[in-house]
């Protein structure tokens, strides 16, 4: 993926976050977090440090709109920094090192779980630094699991309709 794509896909998800994704809230449990596809489309030999800086900067932008003053930079950082890991688990090791992360290339079952685990990571991270007591553990935990499988159908909606 090259730099303008990236800017674009930077700019479409960081308007699409602040101005319609923040203000859904279904069963009152349940927010589409959809900034986190971007850390998701960083391939295998994308700079660590270019990473986390992309992730920080997109988180600080919706924080900056969205008036959560470093929650959504945070758990994007954190996200950013395990997404490598997370990707080689899934991927091969005699695939070729330049491999992007898509359903195609890694098939839809390894994709699924790439993209659970980091949603999940990131939703964790999220409400955490939100909430940031345990106070009402009920509904913390109801966030993250509700967040976590709404965000991930709509990532898989999305990949499965995006041409490669």
């Amino acid at each position: 993926m090259n730099i303008l794509v990236r800017i674009i896909v930077f700019i479409v998800l960081c308007l699409a976050q602040v101005l319609v994704l923040n203000h859904i809230h279904l069963w009152n449990s349940m927010i589409p977090l959809l900034n986190v596809y971007f850390v998701l489309m960083f391939n295998r030999n994308y700079p660590k440090w270019g990473i986390q800086l992309w992730c920080f900067a997109l988180g600080l932008c919706i924080d900056i709109f969205s008036n959560t003053p470093g929650v959504s930079a945070a758990a994007m950082t954190l996200t950013a920094v395990i997404q490598p890991y997370v990707l080689n688990l899934f991927i091969q090791r005699d695939t070729q090192e330049n491999i992007f992360p898509t359903i195609s290339t890694l098939g839809l079952s390894r994709y699924f779980y790439y993209t659970l685990i980091t949603v999940f990571v990131y939703t964790t991270a999220f409400f955490t630094l939100e909430t940031f007591s345990f106070f009402n553990w009920q509904q913390w935990l109801l966030d993250i699991a509700g967040s976590t499988a709404l965000t991930t159908v709509m990532i898989l909606a999305i990949e499965n309709l995006r041409k490669d």
